[in-house]
């Protein structure tokens, strides 16, 4: 496997590890808060002093934007040479939801949910001969709605 292939499942592994170090880096914040678990060089009293809590939260919210940041990586690395955009996708993605949402028909919902799985099933597996025949079904399937006005 190339590096580029292994590229977004590999950014997608780090983000998710960050994201369970910021897990882990907030609970630690809160049993210093609530004393349960003192920490050296905080207060007096064996608590997180107010400074060093919002520090330490500062430092989780900093580290979840930088995992986000990363997913947000991993997808665009995964579309790459697949002939579609991740902005296409979020607004092809945004209205399925919200056709979703509407939907009154079996059928219908699950050509689009069919739709949907197929297209990330194919982005996912960088597969992008499989890309093109889900992609336009679900533009039909959408096109379709709106065209009746029940988008």
């Amino acid at each position: 496997m190339s590096l580029t292939a292994r590229l977004p499942h590999d950014l997608e592994a780090l983000a998710d590890s960050l994201s369970a170090s910021a897990d882990e880096l907030h609970q630690r914040i809160m049993r210093g808060i609530r004393r349960e678990q003192p920490l050296e060089g905080s207060n007096g009293a064996g608590g997180l002093s107010h400074g060093a809590a919002q520090a330490l939260f500062e430092n989780e919210v900093a580290l979840r934007q930088q995992a986000n940041s990363l997913y947000v990586d991993a997808a665009s690395h995964s579309l790459e040479g697949l002939g579609v955009t991740l902005e296409e996708l979020l607004r092809l993605a945004d209205e399925a939801r919200a056709a979703i949402r509407r939907i009154e028909r079996v059928k219908e919902l699950a050509g689009i949910s069919a739709d949907l799985l197929a297209l990330t099933t194919a982005i996912v597996a960088a597969r992008p001969e499989h890309l093109a025949a889900p992609l336009q079904s679900l533009q039909r399937h959408l096109a379709a709605r709106q065209a009746r006005g029940s988008a």
